[in-house]
């Protein structure tokens, strides 16, 4: 598949030690960033996304590396790497260097970003959506009803679904439908990974509705074990995340060839990662429960095998 406009891709910069450092972070997701099955221009593309998905992330969880890099990478003073609104309207100046004809961008993570914008005709809307997610975090800790998740899921996951779904010329309105609800779904799961973690960082992503329905409080959600009533909450959020999944797994289908496969990881590895809560019995205070490789192997085939084919 040839990328848009006809242009022939050109290699991204070389990362440095400080930005391979960030993009190392994607072994540790549920799920795999950039196979090497991958037609090189994809895995390019999507580690460049990824680079700068993370990026964002780290900005709003306060977990850029010490020193001040990052921030003196984006124009400001090292001191105000802490200054999360600052950096994050540093970064929000950066992107928009990348869809601009003039200035370069500023920060390793965006120059790369840039040729892969180009190349594949991708919109600025998907980068802001996930700085606004951001923005959000620093304000919005707590969220009162599971439609308010759904939106905020809207800012934070679907974007970069749909930024796969550009990267490889494949976007239709219902591609994008079940993009998003996998997306969101990764989201989710992703929460009940992070339950303590979070809360460390005074954020709960339990919608309120739901904690009152199983009757669990904060200070349930900070004890070293979930009790019955956690367990609860986290099954109940879990069959949640599962449903979704089913309702994304038909765009699996709807691709072919090494696209699919792609696909099916993402699928997969949020089927691996609820596999892992369930055999953890919903116990995700301890630690977020971690699928293993032989788990997402098997949750990958059997999307694959499952996967209604379209066209």
């Amino acid at each position: 598949m040839t990328p848009a406009h006809g242009i022939r891709p050109r290699p991204a910069p070389a990362p440095d030690a400080h930005t391979s450092a960030t993009l190392d972070k994607a072994r540790t997701e549920n799920f795999p960033v950039a196979p090497a099955f991958l037609p090189r221009a994809w895995r390019d593309g999507l580690t460049a996304v990824y680079g700068y998905a993370r990026l964002v992330d780290d900005i709003g969880d306060g977990d850029l590396a010490p020193g001040g890099r990052d921030a003196a990478l984006l124009g400001l003073d090292p001191a105000a790497a802490d200054d999360r609104p600052a950096m994050l309207d540093a970064l929000e100046a950066d992107l928009r260097r990348v869809f601009g004809a003039g200035t370069p961008p500023r920060h390793p993570l965006l120059a790369a970003l840039r040729p892969v914008v180009r190349d594949h005709g991708l919109t600025p809307e998907p980068f802001l959506a996930l700085i606004e997610a951001n923005r959000q975090d620093q304000h919005t800790t707590r969220y009162a009803t599971y439609g308010d998740l759904l939106a905020y899921c809207e800012l934070s996951a679907n974007p970069v679904g749909r930024l796969v779904l550009g990267l490889t010329g494949t976007a239709t309105p219902e591609r994008i439908r079940r993009s998003d609800a996998i997306c969101t779904a990764l989201q989710i799961v992703e929460h009940l990974q992070d339950v303590a973690e979070d809360l460390r960082r005074d954020r709960i992503y339990l919608p309120a509705e739901d904690m009152r329905r199983f009757r669990v409080t904060e200070a349930d959600l900070a004890a070293p074990t979930a009790g019955a009533c956690v367990r609860s909450l986290v099954a109940h959020e879990a069959a949640r995340a599962r449903d979704l999944l089913d309702e994304g797994t038909p765009l699996v289908g709807s691709v072919r060839g090494r696209l699919r496969l792609l696909l099916a990881g993402f699928t997969g590895g949020g089927r691996a990662a609820l596999r892992a809560i369930s055999d953890a019995g919903f116990d995700v205070l301890p630690g977020p429960p971690k699928p293993t490789r032989s788990g997402l192997l098997r949750e990958v085939a059997a999307v694959l095998r499952t996967a209604p084919r379209k066209g």
